[in-house]
């Protein structure tokens, strides 16, 4: 439970406020690079911590991100004209570079130095894995992009989704850390009836102990979580994820396999942008493996909303419910089943009246550690992650070891784990 003001501290990332700052000393996704196709492309209207603003792609290919509103007469610059290497204000024809410069006045007269004296905000950008990435904060606080390995593998090696959710970034990345849900809210009503044959550690184990045991220790990239189920009469089953400062989360995986990503950021204090990334390091991920991604991209046309939403229930199918699914709601469009839980607590939660259990540990050790860093930023003592890259070389995990032996004591686990 949080009282009211821990919750507003936690949850609010407008300019100004300690969350907001620590959030603006990472960089932050603006958007795909789909999105901006190539030179002198529509410009794109984006929110990013309540701030809203204008991306395009010059001339030259170079990506700007800019306050939407011309600081003219405060005009829209999504209606711009984007050309020769800037966006142009329709009302007045004010142009400004990816800098934020005024490079043109024509309503001022031409012997005028008028345009020198204005600039709009802009923030830099760069791109990286199918990504354009912006930094928001004080320029000589710049951070490190973060090594993460999915930038790094061949494109094919990778595949991305993008989705809004309805809620604060808050409890969306607490769904995601909330690993014990999966053996409920995603099963089918014979899950534990079909484990025995299962084909994965998941499916063979998480649905016959529901009650994992949860193991989250303090790591210089966030946390690592470790959750511990009954597997045979020797063995434990480990499910390994990460919470990543200061909105990343990698959810469990099998052995060896693909890895999954989420980006949880904020588009304001009650709406939440959604990156999904799946990847392998040797190859590209198969059409089962990518099912999740592929169901993400099944959005209302021209927007980045599920077509299962808050509107219609979420296509919930009693019948279904009744008779072969936890839920009833279907997976056709990605994440409906998790979207569901998350919208339905409303914009933001009011945490006072929740009642946290021993499955909730990695939540209530994600709230203290992103709490922390932001009080400490208002103490003047900045994030350490933001400016060293190196420590998201990591990776999710599963196993199943012997009951003496504790996850990340065991090499092959924590050579699977850990990016070289």
């Amino acid at each position: 439970m949080l009282t009211p003001a821990e919750n507003d501290f936690l949850c609010n990332t407008d300019v100004g406020t300690p969350m907001g700052n620590l959030m603006r000393r990472f960089w932050i996704p603006a958007l795909l690079s789909e999105e901006l196709p190539g030179p002198d492309s529509d410009p794109v209207r984006v929110t990013l911590l309540g701030e809203k603003l204008i991306a395009f792609r010059d001339t030259d290919g170079k990506v700007g991100l800019v306050d939407n509103y011309c600081p003219h007469r405060r005009a829209s610059l999504f209606f711009g004209r984007n050309e020769e290497c800037g966006l142009r204000c329709v009302y007045h024809g004010w142009k400004f570079d990816v800098n934020g410069d005024c490079v043109d006045m024509p309503s001022e007269p031409a012997e005028s130095n008028f345009k020198d004296k204005v600039k709009i905000t802009a923030y830099p950008c760069v791109e990286k894995g199918d990504i354009v990435w912006a930094f928001m904060g004080p320029a000589d606080k710049m951070a490190e992009l973060p090594h993460m390995e999915w930038m790094d593998v061949p494109a094919e090696n990778r595949k991305i989704a993008k989705l809004v959710y309805e809620c604060n970034y808050i409890q969306s990345i607490e769904g995601e850390i909330d690993t014990t849900h999966a053996a409920l809210l995603h099963s089918r009503l014979d899950s534990e009836e079909k484990a025995a044959t299962a084909t994965t550690l998941g499916g063979r184990y998480q649905y016959k102990d529901k009650a994992a045991r949860f193991f989250v220790s303090e790591k210089e990239h966030g946390l690592l979580i470790g959750a511990r189920r009954e597997a045979e009469e020797d063995s434990y089953y480990w499910r390994i994820s990460r919470w990543l400062y200061p909105f990343y989360s990698m959810i469990p995986r099998e052995p060896h396999g693909t890895t999954r990503l989420g980006i949880w950021y904020p588009m304001d204090n009650e709406n939440t942008w959604v990156i999904l990334v799946l990847w392998h390091k040797d190859r590209p991920p198969t059409d089962d493996e990518s099912r999740e991604i592929y169901a993400c991209r099944d959005l209302i046309p021209g927007t980045w909303y599920p077509k299962q939403n808050l509107s219609n229930d979420y296509m919930i199918d009693r019948e279904i419910q009744r008779k072969e699914t936890y839920t009833g709601i279907p997976t056709d469009s990605g994440r409906a089943q998790d979207s569901a839980m998350m919208e339905t607590m409303g914009k933001l939660i009011d945490r006072t009246h929740e009642h946290l259990g021993t499955s909730d540990t990695a939540i209530i050790a994600m709230r203290k550690t992103l709490t922390k860093a932001a009080r400490d930023l208002e103490e003047g003592i900045e994030p350490y992650a933001a400016t060293h890259a190196d420590v998201y070389k990591v990776r999710s995990g599963g196993a199943v070891l012997p009951r003496d032996v504790f996850f990340s004591d065991d090499k092959e686990v924590l050579d699977d784990i850990t990016v070289a």
